[in-house]
């Protein structure tokens, strides 16, 4: 477990003085009750609604900051995406977080290390846990590595704040021009870390091109580019 857990201190960028929380984060209920039935607590759900509080602070704490200009409406969206068990389970598997898991037999055979909920929860602790061990600094910097990244790159748009294809198309159709039209020209890496080329293009001469870790993030980079480039007027 020590090999391990440096590992993934390593991929966290953030190194424990004290391992025990971490520990206690990556153990789940069914491990903690087939070691001990009926002993107090020593999973990592206390951790998980702790990290749950860690991890909407310093998410708000972030986009407000990134994005001064942004309404009220538009920073809530944002952050309900950042923090929602969908995008939670998409940066544990990132993390390969399931791998360090302590779960119970029963628990393992049926697939929890890849559970959504499971990880997504885990996740939490863990950021809790460092939280614990060097306090908000420790948190934020693995949540801005892994929970927050790069807004652009979300898969999911949101309006008014990294939705540059919605925008794209309000601009062409202002301009009473051809809807933008997106290819793939190109994908490179292995399975697991593929980097797309779009281009986004408006009639013959219109083109943004730029890369993504997916078709979406890469097309609404492409997107945002073209977008750009019409607004200065270079278009």
């Amino acid at each position: 477990m020590v090999s391990d857990v440096a590992v993934l201190e390593a991929a966290l960028g953030y190194e424990f003085r004290d391992r025990e929380p971490l520990i206690r984060a990556l153990t789940h209920k069914s491990w903690a009750y087939e070691q001990s039935p009926g002993g107090p607590p020593c999973d990592n759900e206390q951790l998980e609604v702790l990290g749950d509080s860690v991890v909407g602070f310093v998410v708000g704490d972030i986009l407000l900051r990134r994005f001064p200009t942004y309404r009220e409406g538009q920073l809530t969206k944002l952050r309900a995406q950042l923090v929602s068990e969908i995008h939670l389970h998409e940066a544990a598997l990132e993390l390969r977080l399931g791998d360090y898991l302590r779960l119970g037999r029963g628990e393992d055979m049926s697939g929890g290390r890849a559970k959504k909920a499971l990880l997504a929860d885990a996740l939490e602790a863990v950021i809790a846990a460092a939280y614990m061990d060097g306090g908000i600094p420790a948190a934020r910097g693995i949540i801005e590595r892994h929970v927050v990244g790069s807004v652009e790159e979300l898969d999911v748009a949101i309006p008014g704040v990294n939705d540059f294809k919605s925008a794209l198309q309000h601009l062409a159709q202002s301009r009473r021009l051809p809807q933008p039209r997106y290819v793939i020209v190109s994908s490179n890496g292995p399975e697991h870390a593929k980097t797309f080329l779009v281009e986004a293009r408006i009639g013959p001469e219109l083109v943004g091109r730029a890369e993504g870790p997916t078709k979406k993030a890469a097309s609404q980079r492409a997107a945002g580019a073209l977008l750009e480039q019409m607004e200065r007027g270079a278009c």
